[in-house]
């Protein structure tokens, strides 16, 4: 009976030997397999994608977009975002996935609205559209091992349930950990306990893992692993004694094995030293069309360096030359300074004397060449006229940048060095006074405002004239009312430009003078003394600056 019980165990193990070498070759045949066919679909799938992308391209099939989906991974439940294609099978998708998630591909399954969608579909197919944010489940079929010979024979389990907390505050989870019974040989001794009850021997945890290899520094260091040439190993040493001996006449020496060497052809010195030469020459050939080549590689680059630069600066002085065109036709067009009215008024000259001269020539008589005259008399006074008008506009736009350049540089805080050597930019009481005074006089020459716009800043401008008592402030008050009286009667403001001009330079005089706004003293040369019947305005370096229009 013991005998039988004996065969049985080793009829049984060496089933479970054969069905472990059955099933392994059956898995590296698998795993062949799938790998060439994995090669073989990624290059239809790589065709399939160029052939794509050409005629997206080409714009033959239309591009069918992309969607945001939520995948809830089951049944770990954890969420996962991904963009993907509308147009890609499900299948590819899951491959896709596979390798992000480092998952297999047979164990993964996509649902849509709890129904599992098919391999050979796609996203469009399930009403998805270019943008929409859908929904999906994918679904991780754990697979479970096959059952060893020693858990067939009433081993150990397979498996072990832990239960993990996490610090989130979520649930508790219990995961299953698979345990791998089999043991290599007899395992070392290293320390545990007996129980005494069951006679369970506890092991330490070191036994039950392999240990990693030892590797030094110095062997990844100096390893041949990565070169390109086969290692060969070649014994230098003999592991044992040896000796030599000569031929005598008392002993006997095999000489079956013996063989004869004869040494090759002797190369003398000279020959030696030609040899030498030619290697020499040979390298130095070498090294010189290496030299050349550099030198010409250099030689290129600098005439394409030269060739960029040349047509760098012939873009440049293009440029340039087409930007002076264009400030010559705006100063004829618009003038601003006075050389640009030279100009005008030198071209006009020009223009008088060459039309004089061609009437001259032209041998009219004595009427016709004085009505010839008359005519460019005026043509010449309606350009005079013309260059008038536009010196008016030219005054005008003028004064008005220079008053807002000298009311900025009032307002403008103080620049300060401190003792780093740094500047700091301070805002006194009297920079204050001036930007609140450029304030007021900017919004009184604002246009467009509404009426209840308009006498709020006629308000804030009395109150502010008022804090003062003189001609100059009394009669820019009266004025204010005035203006004030015809808003409300419901007035054209176009009837009232003149009285709104008198007013912002009045109110600008008022700016101007340094009792009012201490900054201004800067800008005056000879003080003015407001306390006469008739305010004097005062002068300042640039007459045309401060100088009052009356409509």
């Amino acid at each position: 009976m013991v005998e039988t019980n004996e065969e049985d165990k080793a009829a049984t193990r060496i089933q479970a030997i054969h069905r472990g070498r059955a099933t392994r070759h059956h898995l590296k045949k698998t795993k062949v397999e799938a790998k060439a066919a994995t090669k073989i679909q990624a290059v239809h799938r790589g065709k399939a994608a160029r052939r794509r992308v050409e005629a997206l391209k080409r714009g033959e099939i239309p591009d069918p977009g992309v969607a945001k989906c939520v995948l809830f991974i089951q049944p770990e439940g954890v969420t996962y975002q991904k963009t993907l294609p509308l147009d890609k099978s499900i299948r590819e998708l899951l491959e896709m996935l596979s390798e992000e998630l480092q998952l297999e591909q047979n164990s993964l399954s996509l649902l849509h609205n709890g129904k599992k969608i098919k391999p050979y579909t796609n996203l469009a197919g399930c009403g998805l559209q270019d943008g929409d944010v859908a929904e999906l489940e994918l679904l991780v079929e754990v697979q479970q091992p096959e059952t060893s010979a020693h858990q067939q024979t009433g081993g150990e389990e397979q498996y072990l349930e832990v239960e993990v907390d996490f610090e989130d505050g979520s649930e508790p989870r219990i995961i299953q950990v698979f345990v791998e019974n089999v043991q290599k040989g007899q395992m070392p001794w290293l320390g545990g306990f007996r129980n005494k009850r069951t006679n369970v021997n506890y092991l330490h945890a070191t036994c039950q893992t392999d240990r990693k290899p030892k590797v030094y520094e110095k062997d990844r260091q100096f390893s041949r692993d990565t070169q390109t040439y086969e290692v060969k190993m070649r014994t230098q040493q003999s592991v044992r004694d040896a000796g030599t001996q000569m031929a005598r006449p008392d002993l006997l020496l095999d000489d079956n094995m013996d063989r004869e060497m004869l040494s090759g052809r002797y190369m003398t010195s000279e020959e030696h030293h030609l040899l030498r030469v030619k290697k020499t020459i040979v390298l130095q050939r070498y090294s010189r069309g290496w030299k050349a080549r550099k030198r010409a590689a250099e030689l290129r680059r600098k005439r394409e360096e030269r060739q960029a630069f040349l047509w760098a600066e012939a873009e440049r002085m293009q440029a340039e030359a087409e930007e002076r065109r264009r400030a010559e036709i705006e100063r004829r067009m618009r003038p601003r300074t006075t050389a640009d009215f030279e100009i005008l008024y030198n071209e006009l000259e020009a223009w008088r004397l060459q039309e004089t001269q061609k009437i001259k020539e032209a041998g009219l008589a004595e009427e016709e060449r004085h009505a010839a005259l008359q005519q460019l008399l005026h043509k010449e006074t309606k350009l005079l006229q013309t260059i008038d008008r536009l010196k008016i506009a030219a005054n005008g736009e003028n004064r008005d940048v220079r008053i807002a350049h000298t009311l900025s540089d009032m307002a403008a805080p103080k620049t300060w060095e401190i003792a780093d050597g740094t500047t700091v930019e301070v805002h006194t009481p009297f920079t204050t006074r001036s930007k609140e005074l450029m304030q007021l006089y900017n919004g009184l020459r604002l246009p467009l405002l509404t009426t209840d716009e308009r006498l709020d800043v006629l308000l804030h401008t009395k109150w502010t004239v008022k804090e003062f008592d003189c001609n100059l402030s009394r009669e820019i008050v009266e004025l204010i009312d005035r203006e004030a009286d015809l808003l409300n009667r419901g007035r054209n403001p176009k009837s009232m430009d003149g009285l709104r001009r008198r007013i912002a330079n009045l109110f600008l005089q008022f700016t101007e003078t340094p009792e009012f706004n201490p900054e201004a003293t800067r800008y005056q040369i000879i003080a003015g003394d407001f306390e006469m019947e008739l305010p004097v305005k005062p002068r300042y370096r640039n007459a045309k600056s401060t100088q009052t229009i009356v409509a």
